[in-house]
């Protein structure tokens, strides 16, 4: 069938076949590398080294038509000449050759090929017309191709090794339950070769290269769909399909399946290294953090922690909670501990006073409060760790426990006592998420790990793959986040001046107070004393967005005669500064005071359309304390936005003012994020700024509202859970 990876409307039948496809590439059952060598160490001589190592079962065709044999392989002159059609023929040519020989692949019936080759989009325009053409023959014929400039894929448990990294030299990776997608080739050999050297099995990795077809989000689907699969590691510099994307994101949520990422393009260095190295540029980073957030994905910040956090997510314990329980034999680094804990997040509670009453009978000198310092105690009698492991457990309740031992458990005199203790805990606990900081000589600690705790030589770095894992439980655990696009709305024309944009949104549900459009500036005292003192007097114009940046707002007016100054001195202002604007009128509204929030939608040319809520009025763009969501959500989850605020506490009224109604804000953001939603074909940008919350009970209104229409309209988008009927 023909998969264009660049549309998100496809039915449930599209993604099964497209999958199907991809199953082909990574399950084959005959392999075809063209530019073979017979030299392995060159690009077309390691495959076949490869699959040779590794016992591939399937027939392998090595194509160069100047050998008779490579590698032992009997050798063709061309794919047309191999006896069955390959299920995936890796292309280890110049670029020049490529889209010929590709070309020559789909006619022969050869299901997917892998590209090697640089010299693409990644290059310039005459690389792009090559890799055009690539997508257009994938288009066409329905042959799925992976790259150009890949390093390709493996299956390790077949022994299929499409690839030419050199970081298998030193041996084959082992068979385990994780999976690697990356869209950088280096990258994903390095972090293969990290897993091995880790001891971390890899069943399946995929480098997507240039992405001409096969994509990341379609990697990531395939692999979340695979039940040999249990952890899923993933680089990305950028997300070409949306839909695609959360459509994974949402079905590993469901199989509590982690996926860990390191999405790199941070900085503006980075998004630009990202740009030039995949010929796409990377997309708002705040808005990839708030989709990852929203639907539990891990988003590491160094490859270490990708590993830490994979190799701690094997041993499938994810605690629907956050409490942590520190031990230690050093009160110093149990201070430590707790300051690192309370830093990522996690509930350092303070142990029961039973418990503690129960420490202290067996060592009257140690710390209890949480953390819990034995002090040197253990040394005497190695029975304490035991003991106090279990009342910690048993009174605290806590969800995960880290204890720090040093080189104390490795020590000669303390490591067979230490051994048998932690042993019995084990067996007492054997569901319960417990860390180790152990440092001595690896067999050591190996047998540490071998009772099944995760052991690290680093305080910080146990604390946070465990912070991890409680972070992943609770993804697991809560309902879901995000319920996917409603269906699509369409506008007859999108209004271009605050005035109409509020009557507009009014009638879509969001809170504006009651206020007067009047031509002239004489006319604005009439409507201000039929309204009432204070008033608030504005510029209506479409040709104005920001009418402040011109004196188009003047606030706390208490007069008539005030009121008719200011809309005059505003239309002599508006007159010198935009003499081509054209004003509708004037805009008289009364004074509203409260918290002041910016709350907005926008569509992200990725993931569609997002809402967001920050610290309003000229603050926003100063402080950026502000928070994404995909759109729509519900007033729980909004509310759960503010929560992430800095700010939040300026909610809870601070220096004696009321607090305020967070309620009826999570309402109006709730509804502007389905507005968002449903009439994302027409609207780019939802702009509320400020919205006032007043005190409890009295709501919160939006005083201004700007709509941005697209530059185009957009077609119809299906919403991600649309694919699975």
């Amino acid at each position: 069938m023909n998969f264009d990876a660049s549309s998100d409307r496809l039915s449930a039948a599209d993604i099964d076949a497209c999958l199907l496809a991809l199953s082909r590439m990574m399950r084959p059952q005959a392999v075809a590398v063209i530019g073979a060598s017979d030299d392995a160490t060159r690009i077309g001589g390691r495959p076949i080294q490869y699959l040779r190592e590794a016992g591939f079962a399937g027939p392998v065709y090595p194509v160069n038509p100047k050998r008779d044999f490579v590698q032992g392989y009997p050798c063709y002159p061309s794919i047309a000449a191999t006896p069955t059609a390959a299920d995936v023929a890796i292309l280890a040519l110049p670029a020049s050759q490529v889209v010929e020989v590709a070309t020559a692949c789909a006619a022969h019936g050869v299901g997917s090929v892998i590209i090697f080759s640089a010299d693409f989009a990644e290059t310039g325009p005459a690389g792009q017309a090559r890799q055009d053409a690539l997508r257009a023959l994938a288009l066409k014929t329905g042959m799925r191709i992976l790259g150009p400039n890949c390093l390709g894929a493996f299956n390790a448990e077949l022994g299929f090794y499409g690839t030419f990294t050199q970081t298998f030299d030193q041996g084959l990776p082992s068979v385990g339950p994780v999976g690697v997608v990356s869209q950088s080739g280096a990258f994903g050999g390095h972090l293969a070769y990290l897993c091995k050297q880790r001891g971390i099995g890899v069943r399946y990795w995929i480098t997507s290269g240039n992405e001409c077809d096969i994509e990341l989000s379609e990697c990531l689907l395939w692999m979340v769909r695979a039940s040999d699969v249990k952890v899923i590691l993933v680089y990305a510099e950028t997300v070409r399909h949306g839909a695609r994307f959360l459509q994974a994101l949402k079905e590993a949520r469901e199989l509590r399946k982690p996926i860990i990422m390191l999405k790199v393009g941070r900085s503006n260095a980075g998004t630009r290294a990202a740009a030039t190295h995949t010929g796409a540029l990377a997309g708002q980073d705040t808005i990839y953090d708030a989709v990852l957030n929203q639907f539990g994905v891990y988003r590491a910040d160094t490859t270490l922690q990708m590993l830490d956090v994979a190799e701690a997510c094997l041993h499938d314990r994810f605690p629907n909670g956050k409490r942590i329980g520190i031990l230690s034999m050093s009160g110093g680094i149990g201070i430590q501990m707790a300051d690192a804990a309370e830093a990522l997040g996690l509930d350092v509670a303070r142990l029961p006073e039973a418990g503690q009453a129960e420490i202290h009978e067996l060592i009257p000198y140690a710390g209890t409060l949480n953390p819990i310092d034995l002090t040197a105690s253990v040394v005497n009698d190695s029975s304490y760790v035991r003991r106090c492991v279990e009342i910690t457990l048993d009174a605290g309740g806590y969800d995960a426990l880290v204890f720090f031992f040093g080189s104390g458990a490795a020590s000669v005199s303390l490591r067979e006592v230490m051994l048998s203790s932690l042993a019995q805990i084990r067996l007492r606990y054997p569901d319960h998420l417990i860390a180790l900081c152990i440092n001595g000589p690896d067999a050591v600690v190996d047998e540490y790990r071998r009772l099944g705790y995760l052991i690290y030589d680093d305080v910080d770095r146990g604390l946070v793959a465990l912070a991890a894992l409680m972070r992943l439980g609770c993804a697991f655990a809560a309902p879901p986040r995000w319920s996917g696009l409603p269906p699509m709305r369409r506008m007859a024309n999108v209004p271009r001046d605050e005035h109409e944009a509020k009557r507009w949104l009014a009638g879509q549900g969001i809170a504006c107070l009651s206020e007067r459009l009047v031509e002239t500036p004489e006319q604005v005292a009439q409507a201000a004393e039929v309204m009432g003192f204070p008033v608030v007097v504005k510029v209506v114009s479409p040709d104005i967005p920001h009418k402040t940046e011109v004196g188009g707002v003047v606030v706390n007016l208490n007069t008539p005669a005030a009121a008719v100054e200011a809309a005059a001195m505003m239309a002599s202002r508006v007159r010198s500064q935009c003499p081509d604007a054209r004003v509708s009128g004037y805009l008289v509204a009364p004074m509203c005071q409260g918290v002041e929030v910016i709350c907005g939608g926008i569509h992200d040319p990725v993931f569609g359309p997002i809402v967001m809520v920050g610290l309003g009025g000229i603050h926003a763009e100063l402080f950026r304390d502000v928070v994404f969501r995909l759109a729509p959500i519900d007033p729980a989850e909004a509310k759960v936005m503010l929560q992430e605020l800095v700010a939040r506490r300026i909610f809870d009224g601070l220096r004696g003012e009321e607090p305020r109604d967070v309620g009826a804000l999570a309402e109006l953001l709730s509804r502007l994020s389905m507005v968002a939603a449903e009439y994302r074909g027409d609207l780019a940008e939802i702009d509320l700024n400020p919205v006032v919350v007043r005190a409890v009970g009295e709501g919160a209104f939006a005083l201004d509202a700007l709509l941005v229409p697209h530059a185009t309209p957009q077609a119809p988008a299906m919403a991600p859970e649309e694919t699975k009927q």
